[in-house]
């Protein structure tokens, strides 16, 4: 532990979004959390698909076409399986910066799909807990490993 400030030193771990550092020892609300983020994405994609049944019905008094209509329906649908696959991939690895920023309006118009995602791996974990813990323990593991090899300072050394 550092003296100065009484948080220990090394590695801090990342907070994930609703979760914020909780997932490392499961405590502090970490199930009621869970929960939460379960339900509330679950409730975010039902109420995404009713505003989209509002507005597909608002194309059908449009009279727009069943060609349009048809277009749109699947637009949606390709959409969401795209950002729900790309978000569940997003909790194992970090994605590319560039390749997200390109997708950005895809999976935005994707946005059942994603939370789709967010809702099935809070079921096991807090989404991306898998991926922050292995890069936590990768990063414990060095820091241990660099300040094990030192002790004491190398210029008090005595030559033998």
């Amino acid at each position: 532990m550092s003296e100065e400030t009484g948080t220990p030193a090394g590695p801090r771990p990342e907070p994930i979004r609703f979760f914020g550092t909780t997932w490392v020892n499961h405590d502090n609300g970490y199930a009621a959390r869970r929960v939460g983020v379960a339900v509330g994405s679950l409730a975010a994609a039902a109420a995404s698909c009713l505003v989209l049944r509002f507005g597909y019905e608002g194309l059908e008094i449009a009279a727009v076409g069943g060609f349009v209509s048809l277009l749109v329906v699947v637009m949606f649908a390709v959409c969401s399986a795209i950002a729900f696959r790309r978000t569940w991939e997003g909790f194992g690895s970090r994605p590319a910066p560039e390749t997200q920023a390109s997708l950005r309006g895809l999976l935005t118009i994707g946005f059942i799909g994603a939370l789709l995602a967010y809702f099935f791996r809070s079921l096991t974990e807090a989404p991306g807990e898998k991926l922050r813990r292995q890069e936590f323990e990768t990063a414990r593991e060095q820091y241990t490993r660099r300040t094990s090899r030192r002790t004491g300072n190398p210029s008090r050394k005595r030559s033998r």
